[in-house]
């Protein structure tokens, strides 16, 4: 299908570059300076504000005062190498835009042209480009930083392409966009023994399988869209005359809600509990990648809901959540917002896969998009 709204050329080779040179999560300084350098060149925004280490927020103010309207992308990367063989693929060796967020950046580049052509009637919009989305810790940094006091919003949009659905396709839904996701890790600790001699220790070998087949039955007895992925497990070490004692397993909690993601959390964690007591094994928790729930304004949505329809676009009320997280729910908890969906093609491959590339015919699309949010919020 081709673009109802073709990307410029100087917009696809800005898009390029960003692939070309990829940043890690928190290491995205590179990034950063490239798109100030290239904002006050070609934008001239009327302030920038550093925030949360890498973040950036480029202000485009109107000539008398009213609402601040934020428009959100991320900045990072992936640990994955890239396996297409195009001109523009990823220099750095294992790390690659494997989630679309070097397309996210170059929608807001569409977005700042328009802006340094045309000021925004009153108030002011922030075109924030965000950190460390892929950890979930940038969103929830951003909105925590002093500095975000400067740019705090009245209303934030932002989007995510969406590979598996057809291009230019407008997804989006009232309540929760994207799920509650936060990853446990669980440390059992034991007795090293002799490996003819295993009872004279504590190996926690079962309780690791124990905990294991609790968090599959938690799943299917927990809500619909509760999931518990296991995602690494560990028993000792390659030492065959020792019988392990100590060893740990990784699982990953999803859910529609953050209270349902609660839940499936506190039961694997009375199951691990009692498994670990009952086979006289100490036990500890930790956790890490907690993305919140993102959840739509139905007032946001609507404007999505008329942006689409006033360039043609086709919309979709999406019935559940996508499975995956996404941290602008850190954003939204606080300020109301909306984040939609971008089709990105239906043969294009998944998001995070060695292959997958952010289709150059989406950036015009989600600019318009903005820009069409950005006047219904100044109203």
């Amino acid at each position: 299908m081709p673009s109802p709204f073709p990307a410029q050329p100087d917009l696809i080779a800005l898009r390029h570059h960003l692939h070309e040179n990829p940043e890690l999560s928190g290491e995205e300084f590179k990034t950063a300076d490239h798109l100030i350098a290239y904002f006050e060149e070609h934008f001239k925004p009327d302030e920038i504000v550093r925030v949360a280490g890498h973040g950036i927020g480029f202000v485009f103010k109107g000539k008398v005062p009213g609402k601040t309207i934020l428009v959100r992308s991320e900045l990072d990367a992936l640990p994955i190498e890239e396996i297409n063989s195009f001109a523009h693929r990823s220099r750095i060796a294992g790390v690659s835009h494997k989630c679309g967020h070097d397309g996210h950046m170059t929608i807001l580049a569409g977005v700042a042209k328009h802006l340094a052509q045309e000021r925004p009637r009153a108030g002011r919009v922030v075109l924030l480009y965000q950190p460390a989305e892929e950890t979930g810790q940038g969103a929830r940094a951003v909105y925590e930083d002093p500095a975000f006091a400067k740019i705090k919003p009245d209303i934030a949009f932002s989007l995510h392409n969406i590979p598996g659905q057809p291009m230019h396709q407008i997804r989006c839904k009232p309540g929760s966009f994207s799920r509650a996701v936060k990853s446990m890790i669980i440390q059992l600790k034991g007795k090293t023994a002799h490996a003819s001699k295993p009872e004279t220790g504590l190996n926690p070998g079962l309780a690791v399988a124990e905990i294991t087949f609790a968090a599959d039955r938690i799943t299917k007895e927990a809500e619909p869209g509760s999931l518990i992925t296991l995602i690494h497990t560990r028993v000792g070490d390659k030492a065959y005359g020792v019988s392990a004692g100590d060893g740990e397993a990784h699982f990953t909690l999803r859910a529609y809600t953050n209270e349902g993601l609660q839940t499936i959390w506190d039961a694997l964690t009375r199951e691990a509990e009692a498994i670990a007591a009952t086979h006289s094994l100490g036990i500890e928790f930790d956790y890490t990648e907690e993305f919140i729930a993102n959840t739509n304004d139905e007032g946001a949505v609507q404007m999505v809901r008329d942006a689409a329809r006033n360039h043609n676009l086709e919309y979709v009320e999406m019935t559940e959540s996508n499975p995956w997280g996404e941290d602008f729910g850190a954003i939204t908890s606080n300020v109301r917002g909306v984040m939609f969906g971008l089709g990105a093609g239906e043969k294009n491959p998944d998001l995070h896969n060695p292959d997958y590339d952010f289709p150059d015919e989406l950036i015009g699309t989600g600019a318009a998009m903005f820009i069409d949010l950005i006047r219904q919020a100044q109203r």
